[in-house]
């Protein structure tokens, strides 16, 4: 290997300052400074100058700029079906199936209802916080329902949903990251790869386990026998409400409708499966229609699919709401553009990423991981590995994309040049990424279920961790014993 273990200093020195300022986006810039300076042989000037390049690079790649396009414009469109009232439409249709049940005292079907919400909004994880902390807080509460069970019902049922359904920011960023490592067909790894992410598909399946069987363990034990009993939250625990963190308020004089977020997001996924077809039917090969139809899809542009499907669901949330005469163009062009501005950040680290993982391509970091562990490490090791290795990095630093960022960079290289199961390495490190955004103290994602519900923060995550330490450990153990399989 041309670099030795200066092709480490890039992700170690991300990793590092990540843990140490929490600031993800300052980490990986410079991760790429010091990887290019590595390649410029330490000179300063040239480094500092090919990390600038580095980065106006990321565009030459279309799919990158594609995915960057995506995370974008779907701030837009979140940003119309909250203000044309589509969100506040769908929890007033809610509210009046939740009055149902609260006047059947029927803890487990409120619980169970607060649950799929938070699964039905996976165009976003904090929109899927806010709705289900905002909806569901004021019916928890007469029912001695406790805060913190509000938030860890929240909370597992935004990220782990996510990640697990690829048509929102997380797929088209994970695809992204893909088509950097060489892959054709992203969007077909990440597909596959669901079937071995277990650690957010157990983490969902317990929510549904502990509202059924009500056998809550650990501090949540004592936080709900605390709330039969009246109270709801413990004496001493400070609600983290801030104001700042809602969602967007409907314009107003409109009558909120559901059908203003349904239409679009239906749209949306609908377009997805369709472009998919359409930009892989090429390679769709012989057979019946049907047949030919799925093969399309997996041959399909993954990036070029989520950017078209976003931007049909944009023109014709314009059309509903034009109908409507809520929005005059002018109104609809400022929420684009102000919808836009909201997911810069967003955009920004889906660039930092690529950067990061084109660096470590060029100093051939995973290859050289590999190379100095492969007389200790069998390829059965690898996911293993590759998962706890995730895991500590996103609960250290909070950041399930950022983890997504350093960790697919060094860990594809490594499943293939050990011959490792490179399918469940991608879904070890996605599921690893989930497990810090799911209970990280640092999360925004845990941050924000702790501000929907009013639930002291520490308190979410002190009762939260517990469930999700169980289903790290169990994902550890099926990673191990699958390796070998």
């Amino acid at each position: 290997m041309e670099y030795g273990i200066w092709s480490l200093l890039p992700p170690i020195a991300a990793i590092v300052l990540a843990i140490k300022t929490k600031q993800v986006y300052v980490s990986l810039g410079v991760g790429i400074w010091l990887g290019w300076m590595v390649i410029n042989n330490w000179n300063p000037l040239i480094g500092s100058l090919a990390t600038i390049e580095a980065l106006v690079d990321v565009f030459d790649d279309a799919g990158n700029t594609r995915t960057i396009m995506f995370s974008a414009l779907v701030g837009a469109l979140i940003m119309f079906i909250q203000r044309s009232g589509g969100v506040q439409g769908f929890i007033f249709y809610l509210e009046d199936k939740l009055l149902r049940q609260e006047e059947k005292n029927n803890r487990k079907a409120v619980q169970a209802i607060a649950a799929v919400v938070g699964i039905l909004v996976f165009v976003e994880s904090s929109i899927s916080v806010l709705t289900v902390g905002a909806l569901f807080r004021p019916v928890f509460d007469k029912m001695n329902i406790s805060r913190e069970k509000l938030a860890y019902i929240a909370d597992s049922s935004s990220a782990p949903i996510c990640i697990l359904i690829p048509l929102n920011a997380w797929g088209a960023f994970v695809m992204g990251l893909l088509l950097t490592q060489g892959y054709d067909q992203p969007f077909r790894m990440m597909i596959k790869s669901i079937a071995y992410n277990f650690y957010p598909i157990l983490a969902i399946i317990l929510v549904f386990v502990l509202i059924f069987t009500g056998r809550d363990f650990g501090p949540m034990r004592k936080a709900e026998k605390r709330a039969q009993g009246g109270q709801i939250m413990w004496p001493d625990g400070r609600p983290m409400v801030a104001d700042e963190i809602t969602a967007v308020e409907p314009k107003e004089g409109i009558v909120p409708r559901a059908r203003n977020m349904i239409i679009p997001l239906a749209t949306m996924v609908i377009m997805m499966p369709v472009m998919l077809a359409y930009t892989g039917w090429h390679g769709a090969g012989e057979g019946s229609t049907i047949q030919q139809f799925f093969n399309a899809i997996g041959n399909g542009s993954g990036s070029t699919s989520v950017l078209v499907s976003v931007i049909v669901a944009i023109f014709v949330s314009m059309i509903l709401y034009a109908v409507q005469r809520i929005f005059k163009l002018h109104e609809m062009v400022d929420l684009t553009m102000k919808g836009i501005s909201g997911l810069m950040p967003l955009a920004l680290l889906m660039l930092l990423a690529f950067a990061m993982v084109n660096v470590c391509k060029s100093l051939e970091t995973g290859l050289y991981v590999a190379d100095i562990t492969r007389s200790w490490l069998s390829p059965g090791l690898v996911p293993f590995v590759v998962f706890l290795t995730s895991c500590f990095i996103a609960f250290s630093t909070g950041t399930s994309w950022g983890t997504f960022g350093i960790m697919i960079a060094i860990g594809i290289p490594m499943a293939q040049s050990l011959g490792a199961n490179e399918v469940m390495v991608i879904a070890a490190v996605l599921g690893g990424g989930v497990f810090g955004d799911h209970c990280s103290p640092i999360s925004d994602t845990t941050i924000i279920a702790s501000m929907a519900s009013a639930s002291d923060h520490i308190d979410h995550v002190r009762t939260q961790l517990p469930y999700a330490l169980v289903i790290g450990s169990i994902t550890a153990v099926i990673y191990l014993v699958l390796g070998f399989i």
